[in-house]
């Protein structure tokens, strides 16, 4: 393979310095115009490309940003990465992303192997091993070293950043609510992230409905399914009484396998049963039936972190303070609620 020409190899073909080579292609007056013509012929016939990495070292800007997110497969996550690659082009950055799997060892090292390369700064959502052993030295360190970050959606409170979230409790809340509203007797939720920050809040928010609804708070109706619980024997434990009538999901997949398991024990839907969800993904608007879904707008948030990074990178004000963004959410209703009165 022929190697590639350097502004070295130009600069030692006419015997003259690499800065005289620099500014003869970049049309400099300093330059005589019979020595740029010749430095500018060579170096198209040698097809000579500028090493873009290289100069944004010099100038100390590699227009990289490191994203990391804890789930491919959650439709939220993918939406916010859209988000941000929009934004990151439109500014002439590149991404390098990668998943940490909800690993803790995996975030950590992921986030030593982007430092070590050319990097600008970081948007992260945190993986559910790191919020369980709220273990969070490696993302201080990170900071610690000068390199600005966003976390997004799955965050800590410990750590002074950038950060934008939804409100989880609130929407949770409003969910809840019109579940009630729209005839619901006894609403029972469902949770498969109990260690998250989200799931958490999630949960607040249902319990807060019901005492605004002067409903019973029964902690029985709260399904905590953890990994190594079969999902199914947990919902039809709790579904074997038929008195409840309503579902909070507080993430897709757990919906869409609900709403399986529901249709097989026989149960209408939303006649006998209404259910909603968190996380607006295709998949729930082409079930039947469709599912009543939050919409977390997971796009916004990813335009809106690369937009907060990028001003930060780019503008290195002292002190400037740290702020956290909050997305308001809305409730998609489908077929899968019953029609409030």
């Amino acid at each position: 393979m022929k190697k590639r020409i350097t502004l070295k190899d130009i600069a030692q073909h006419f015997g003259v310095s690499i800065a005289t080579v620099s500014k003869a292609l970049k049309d400099s007056h300093e330059i005589s115009t019979s020595t740029k013509t010749k430095i500018q012929d060579y170096a198209k016939s040698n097809h000579y490309k500028p090493n873009v990495t290289a100069l944004n070292l010099l100038n100390k800007n590699t227009k990289t940003i490191g994203v990391i997110i804890p789930n491919i497969m959650n439709s939220f996550f993918a939406k916010v990465f859209v988000g941000i690659e929009n934004i990151a082009s439109e500014k002439g950055y590149h991404l390098v992303s990668c998943i940490s799997n909800e690993s803790y060892e995996k975030e950590v090292k992921t986030i030593d192997l982007l430092k070590h390369g050319s990097l600008d700064g970081l948007i992260i959502s945190l993986a559910e091993e790191t919020q369980v052993l709220q273990n969070y030295k490696h993302l201080t360190n990170t900071l610690n070293e000068g390199i600005p970050m966003v976390m997004f959606d799955r965050i800590s409170e410990d750590i002074e950043c950038d950060k934008i979230i939804v409100n989880d409790l609130e929407s949770a809340f409003q969910a809840t609510k019109h579940l009630i509203l729209s005839g619901c007797k006894r609403v029972g939720l469902i949770s498969v992230i109990d260690n998250l920050s989200v799931g958490k809040l999630r949960v607040e928010g249902y319990k807060k409905a019901l005492q605004e609804c002067d409903m019973r708070i029964e902690e029985k109706l709260i399904v905590r399914i953890h990994k190594n619980e079969d999902f199914e024997t947990a919902l039809k434990i709790v579904l074997a009484d038929k008195t409840i009538d309503g579902l909070l999901c507080l993430e897709e997949s757990s919906a869409v396998n609900a709403l399986k398991l529901i249709k097989q024990m026989d149960y209408k839907i939303p006649e006998d049963m209404s259910i909603a969800c968190f996380t607006n993904g295709k998949l729930l608007q082409y079930l039947s039936p469709s599912i009543s879904a939050i919409s977390q707008h997971g796009k916004h948030i990813g335009e809106t972190a690369a937009k907060m990074l990028i001003d930060r990178i780019e503008n290195e004000t002292e002190n400037k303070p740290y702020v956290t963004k909050i997305v308001k959410t809305s409730l998609i209703e489908r077929d899968s609620t019953k029609k409030l009165n």
